[in-house]
C-alpha cells in the first residue's frame, strides 16, 4: 500500500510547524515530535489504508501536527478539536501558513457528552491523549473510549508503553479488537519548569484499536 508522499517529505513539511506558545501543565500539553507523528502517519496509511480518502478527526489536536499530516496525506476532511483556544490559534496559523483548506478547528471538551453527536461519522480517529499524571488519572483511557464511539472503523492513538498490559484488558472489555502497530521512542523536551532533565526518552506505543467486523 502507497502513501501520496514520501516518509522525508511528510516529515519535513511537519518539522515547519509551529508548537505550543502557551503549554498548559494541567493540560499535559507538550508537542509530538515530528519524526514520531510522520512515521506514525505513514505507517497508518501504508499498512492500514487509513488516512487518504478518509474522514479523520484529530482528537486533542494542539497546533495540530496529526490533522495537518494527515491532510497533507490525502484525508478527504479533518476535524481538529481542542479544549485550549490558544492551541487552535496556533493551530490555524499552521493550516493557513500549509495553505490547507480541508481541515475545520472547533474548541470543545473531548470528553463531554456533546461530542458524542458525531457517534460513528469518523472513519479514523487520530490522538495523542494526556498520558494521565496524578491529576489527571485515567484521561488517557477517557479518550481512547471515546473515540471508539465516534469512529466507524479505527482509533490510532499514542500511550506509554508501560500501560500495555492495562491497555489490552481495556480493549477486551469494550468488545474491541486492538494491537500495537509501532514501539518508538518518545523524546520528552523540557517543557516546564519542574522537568530536571533537557529532554527525555519514554518508549510509547502506537495502537491501532478498531470495531470487530
Amino acid at each position: 500500500m502507497s502513501a501520496i508522499m514520501k516518509l522525508k517529505t511528510l516529515e519535513g513539511h511537519l518539522e515547519g510547524l509551529n508548537g505550543f506558545t502557551e503549554p498548559k501543565v494541567q493540560l499535559e500539553q507538550y508537542e509530538t515530535p515530528a519524526h514520531l507523528a510522520a512515521t506514525a502517519l505513514y505507517t497508518i496509511q501504508t499498512q492500514f489504508e487509513s488516512i487518504e480518502n478518509s474522514i479523520v478527526l484529530d482528537a486533542g489536536c494542539g497546533p495540530g501536527i496529526w490533522g495537518i499530516g494527515a491532510a497533507l496525506l490525502g484525508a478527504s476532511f479533518v476535524t481538529a478539536v481542542d479544549v485550549d483556544e490558544h492551541a487552535l490559534n496556533v493551530f490555524r496559523e499552521n493550516v493557513d501558513d500549509m495553505e490547507i483548506t480541508n481541515i475545520d478547528a472547533i474548541q470543545c471538551d473531548f470528553l463531554e457528552s456533546s461530542v458524542c453527536q458525531w457517534e460513528g461519522y469518523y472513519d479514523t480517529v487520530l490522538m495523542n491523549p494526556p498520558f494521565g499524571t496524578k491529576n489527571n488519572s485515567g484521561i488517557d483511557m477517557q479518550f481512547l473510549r471515546m473515540g471508539t464511539f465516534l469512529s466507524c472503523d479505527s482509533v490510532y492513538s499514542l500511550h506509554k508503553s508501560s500501560t500495555r498490559k492495562h491497555i489490552e484488558k481495556k480493549v477486551k472489555d469494550w468488545g474491541m479488537k486492538g494491537s500495537v502497530i509501532a514501539q518508538m521512542k518518545y523524546n520528552l523536551s523540557q517543557t516546564y519548569r519542574f522537568h530536571k532533565q533537557h529532554s527525555m526518552d519514554i518508549a510509547v506505543d502506537i495502537w491501532r484499536v478498531y470495531h470487530p467486523h
